[in-house]
């Protein structure tokens, strides 16, 4: 079997491995998931290879992490061989980015997650708060969280990508070590590539999330309250059939399309289950042993070209 492909994330000396774990849903966010099962789902992940969990206070109202806690402990594993993310600003009760706020938010969060530091902390969905606040005032205490040795990396994450540039173009250099992107590095929309070139001239690492569109590249298709438009889900819908009828999956192409820039440290996505880990482990494997079905791709491109880079306002989903 293939080993997991680490990549270097920016300049903070972190090797990541190419598929990270997304644990919002431990938070029981899609629907419940047991201790039992988010247990044995991180253990087949380290088995696998991944070495990278992302989690958030808001995912499931804290439940994310202290379920992620748990379950990293229950591995066995020692500290020093995982990476953990998680965020602060972003709380079921609403945001909140203020110094004092993320300032105890870290030893909550520490806590739930049974840890004495996190590799990254991230201010969690940006443009919902006061950009110059997380310049002026959010970021300076992240740093002095820096100093205590409870992060050792600090990073922002969101929606519109104009958010990245504003952030970093105000900050000194070498200050964010690390951006999360969702939604746009995927086979309808790979509105980041244009901004990778800036972000390594910043050093700043990057890592994506939601390479199937927050459900828009599956079979199934997007949840209810997806804020896509229709005709963007209409195109999606259309490219998961076609692919259906070619014996091919459309989530299994858009996870390699993902996968496939080495630029981007890890692609975040979001895993609930043993199956979900082994599907999406496999899907890397097979793109670096037999490379991604071009064909397929190009058929799909074709498809979704009348609605590339479309994307959404961000909005608050309850």
């Amino acid at each position: 079997m293939a080993k997991m492909e680490l990549r270097e994330l920016g300049n903070t000396g972190l090797k990541l491995s190419s598929v990270g774990f997304g644990a919002s849903p431990l938070g029981s966010v899609f629907g419940p998931v047991s201790d039992e099962v988010a247990i044995a789902t991180v253990r087949q992940a380290f088995t696998l290879g991944i070495n990278f969990f992302d989690t958030s206070p808001y995912y499931g109202g804290t439940l994310s992490e202290k379920v992620l806690g748990k379950a990293l402990k229950a591995s066995g594993v020692p500290r020093n061989e995982y990476f953990v993310s998680t965020k602060c600003g972003r709380y079921k009760e609403g945001f909140d980015f203020s110094a004092d706020r993320v300032t105890r938010s870290i030893d909550e969060s520490l806590a739930r997650l049974q840890l004495d530091y996190v590799d990254i902390l991230q201010c969690h969905d940006i443009e919902f708060g006061s950009l110059d606040q997380i310049v002026n005032e959010t970021i300076p205490a992240l740093q002095k969280l820096k100093e205590t040795g409870k992060i050792r990396f600090i990073g922002i994450t969101g929606l519109p990508l104009e958010i990245f540039t504003y952030v970093l173009d105000r900050v000194p250099l070498g200050t964010v070590d690390v951006i999360l992107s969702y939604c746009h590095y995927g086979i309808n929309d790979s509105a980041l590539e244009d901004l990778l070139p800036y972000l390594k001239s910043k050093g700043v690492g990057v890592i994506s999330a939601s390479p199937l569109a927050m459900g828009l590249l599956t079979e199934n298709g997007p949840p209810e309250w997806h804020p896509a438009s229709n005709e963007l889900k209409a195109a999606c819908q259309a490219a998961a059939v076609f692919c259906k009828g070619k014996g091919k999956n459309i989530s299994k192409l858009a996870m390699q399309y993902s996968l496939s820039n080495k630029d981007i440290a890890s692609v975040l996505v979001g895993m609930s289950s043993v199956q979900q880990v082994e599907e999406n482990v496999a899907s890397a494997t097979e793109l670096a042993t037999a490379g991604i079905d071009e064909k397929t791709l190009s058929e799909v491109k074709e498809i979704l070209k009348p609605v590339k880079n479309q994307t959404w306002p961000s909005g608050i989903q309850s």
